[in-house]
């Protein structure tokens, strides 16, 4: 049993030791709740694990360099190009004909040029046509398909446009679109953003009609509030860790569209990664020169399966579910 403690031991006054409290009514009905930052929690959850921080870290290494190593090496695929001992060298003979230097590490490609130098270099413009397109096609598509979803009279016409753009297969309007102008970084941004928002604007669509009736949506509604409105502040934050995965499976997928294109002689006339497996295709069956058509392979796979992982944990994070500890 506890003893009682003597409080006059502590020669203290009744003011010192007590003190009067007022009651307020306000004060009483405050809840007291720890704060809750909404994209906090997300990297907090994202971060929390390990694996997630070394493959976001290699994704930014490898983007950081794909833009600040051709920068600063100033890539010239010419260079060499009059120089006949200088073509299909494995990375040992290079290192020997041009000394030791780290853009010969995986030899010479078919113009004498480094194959390191032109992978990243063709990464760089991999990688600026992918966020691009992404960032055109994700906004579009996004945007519109809220209010589409929201407002019947858009749905009305909107449906019309895919079922007849959404039944015709997305390569086969990217391959025409590329075959019709001239093979540009641009052209290839328009061949894939042209209709390529469609099928998210519809997906979002889809979506927005399961969620647009819910009581809070329908209050709004009561209380005057826009449709755009509604669509912006009550609709689309809800779907965060949707737009999220959708993204991670959009962005690696321009890359793969580039790829392909490239590879069937449709792609852009810039040494992009697809570009750059086109033009080594020959080499896949020569021996000894193997590595100039597998080193771009590999890099494309890597920065593609990177950018989908990355993307699909931060969706998973982005889901309000797995913030409660």
């Amino acid at each position: 049993m506890n003893e009682k403690m003597d409080l006059s031991a502590l020669g203290l006054s009744d003011e010192e030791l007590f003190s009067h409290v007022d009651h307020s009514q306000t004060e009483s009905e405050k809840i007291t709740a720890p704060r809750y930052s909404y994209w906090k929690s997300v990297f907090r959850v994202f971060f929390r694990n390990k694996v997630n921080i070394v493959i976001l870290s290699l994704l930014i290494f490898m983007i950081l360099f794909a833009y600040i190593y051709p920068a600063v090496t100033h890539y010239d695929p010419f260079a060499n190009l009059r120089d006949a001992n200088a073509k299909h060298l494995s990375p040992a003979a290079a290192m020997e004909y041009f000394g030791p230097d780290l853009k010969w590490i995986l030899g010479a490609g078919a113009s004498g040029e480094p194959t390191f130098d032109a992978i990243w270099n063709g990464s760089r413009i991999s990688i600026s046509l992918a966020l691009l397109c992404g960032a055109i096609n994700m906004t579009i598509g996004v945007l519109l398909g809220a209010i589409w979803g929201f407002s019947k009279r858009v749905d009305a016409i909107m449906m019309e446009i895919y079922n007849i753009i959404g039944n015709v297969p997305l390569i086969l309007i990217i391959s025409v679109m590329a075959m019709l102008f001239a093979p540009t970084f641009w052209t290839m941004v328009f061949a894939l953003t042209v209709v390529g928002w469609i099928g998210i604007a519809f997906f979002i669509r889809t979506q927005v009609v399961i969620i647009r009736d819910r009581e809070y949506n329908l209050a709004s509604r009561c209380l005057g509030t826009s449709t755009v409105k509604i669509a912006m502040k009550n609709i689309l934050p809800f779907m965060t860790s949707v737009i999220v995965t959708m993204l991670a499976t959009e962005i690696p997928s321009y890359i793969s569209y580039e790829v392909f294109l490239s590879y069937i002689g449709l792609g852009m006339s810039d040494m992009s990664l697809g570009r750059l497996i086109y033009a080594a295709e020959p080499a896949m069956i020569t021996p000894g020169w193997q590595l100039e058509f597998w080193s771009p392979v590999a890099i494309a796979s890597i920065i593609t399966v990177v950018l989908y992982v990355v993307g699909q944990n931060l969706g998973d994070a982005s889901d309000p579910r797995t913030h409660m500890e």
